[in-house]
């Protein structure tokens, strides 16, 4: 579930869980303003509750941001990512 937060705010959180794995990761992905009037993609990941990692991603423009923010959505929904109702996965 993607929610607009602002005219160049996204946020979208998903999870992979599959017990017979002993798997359960979430994965969020965030478009936001920066201090320096660029744009950033924002994306975190890891285990559910537990600290994961995080990366963020600088762009000149909002059209890259969201190319980049769709492209990697779709790469996680391939595998097996789902878009859940969350947050803060600690």
């Amino acid at each position: 579930m993607i929610h607009r937060m602002s005219p160049t705010s996204f946020h979208l959180y998903c999870q992979r869980i599959d017990a017979s794995r002993n798997m359960a990761r979430y994965y969020m992905l965030a478009i936001r303003p920066t201090l320096f009037g660029e744009i950033a993609v924002v994306r975190s990941w890891g285990r559910i509750g537990r600290r994961g990692g995080e990366r963020t991603d600088v762009f000149g423009t909002e059209t890259e941001a969201v190319a980049h923010f769709l492209d990697l959505a779709r790469r996680k929904h391939r595998k097996g990512y789902r878009p859940t109702r969350g947050g803060d996965p600690t």
